[in-house]
């Protein structure tokens, strides 16, 4: 069966594309990967073999300026145009979209062909692209059970699949607590600000320093944030970059990070209690981390609401009680078998 699959913009929308690609070449299929120039390299280096790669132009419409705006919608109507002249000659019988305003050409011109379509979308609310897309999508496929934003009146069949991980997070599902006091602070490739205030203050506030922490941050803070946790005997590992991040996942007993879909997907593979602090203008990490605050896996909690005073309650309270700990870990734990699941609604 040929099969489509539309990808672009960050690593959090191509990683699961790939895993999705790498499936569907190993039952057989013959897969083409879409992408725009932003991830070029990253498709190039995790492509399957076998599977052909196509470029497109599309950005983010989000700029404030109208000038950038009417270049990115350009770049995404060309490519519409352009896929939808390909799709003539070579016709997928499957188109699969995993989000983002790269998605966009891929799904309009499956549309204008007939073509049965899918579409990814990572987070517990709905993005723009994916909601305007979704007029033309047979099948909408989640990484949440539920997804805040999809129109009542749509006619577009949901179906919970879950988000593909990387094999080393499904490696490590169901791993036990180390039972160390040990604490994973991670905002991100590019870390946190809040963070990197509060956290070092609300352990320096707490009278068991008994705890380890590790500090993923930026390049710029890692020495300010050494000498800050050893003037005040804290244990502490900084760092810019982890490497392996599933093993520092399952090294922990509490994860305090923000909460995008990947980072919240890992911690529900893996089993880990967390405190997820959302970035204050995303509306969709705010949906991430209440989705998993539902599960009694953690909290989600307001930057404007956290403090250093609540912080060091909420720890003293966790690490006094680590049966508590357990519990949230084994709440957080849920069974991903996304890219066998997304793979076999595609092709029935």
């Amino acid at each position: 069966m040929k099969i489509w699959i539309a990808t672009g913009g960050t690593g959090g929308h191509v990683f699961p594309a790939l895993s999705v690609a790498t499936e569907l070449v190993a039952r057989g299929h013959n897969v083409t990967i879409s992408r725009d120039g932003r991830v070029k390299k990253m498709v190039a280096d995790g492509a399957p073999r076998g599977a052909h790669i196509a470029g497109i132009w599309a950005s983010g419409v989000g700029a404030k300026s109208r000038v950038k705006q009417i270049i990115a919608l350009s770049k995404i109507a060309l490519s519409a145009m352009w896929l939808t002249v390909r799709f003539a000659f070579w016709r997928p019988a499957r188109v699969v979209a995993f989000g983002g305003y790269a998605s966009v050409p891929a799904v309009f011109a499956a549309h204008l062909w007939h073509i049965p379509t899918f579409l990814h979308e990572q987070n517990a609310a709905i993005g723009r692209a994916n909601k305007f897309a979704l007029r033309w999508v047979k099948t909408l496929m989640t990484s949440f059970p539920t997804v805040d934003g999809v129109p009542a009146n749509t006619q577009t069949r949901i179906v919970y699949t879950g988000l593909p991980v990387r094999h080393e997070f499904l490696a490590a599902a169901g791993a036990p607590l180390p039972q160390g006091s040990k604490i994973l602070v991670t905002g991100g490739s590019l870390g946190a600000q809040i963070l990197d205030d509060v956290v070092p203050a609300a352990i320096i506030g707490m009278k068991n320093k008994k705890i380890f922490v590790t500090h993923q941050t930026r390049p710029e803070n890692v020495s300010r944030l050494q000498r800050l946790y050893a003037d005040n005997k804290i244990r502490a590992n900084v760092l810019s970059f982890i490497h392996d991040m599933a093993g520092t996942i399952v090294d922990s007993d509490l994860v305090i990070g923000r909460s995008g879909a990947s980072t919240v997907i890992e911690l529900e593979t893996i089993g880990r209690g967390a405190i997820l602090v959302p970035l204050n203008i995303n509306p969709d990490q705010a949906a991430n981390a209440n989705s998993f605050a539902r599960l009694g896996g953690g909290f989600a909690v307001p930057q404007e609401q956290f403090t250093p005073k609540w912080l060091a309650a909420t720890l003293t309270e966790l690490f006094d009680n680590p049966s508590r700990l357990e519990k949230m870990a084994k709440k957080a734990l849920v069974k991903n078998n996304a890219v066998q699941t997304i793979c076999d609604e595609v092709i029935k």
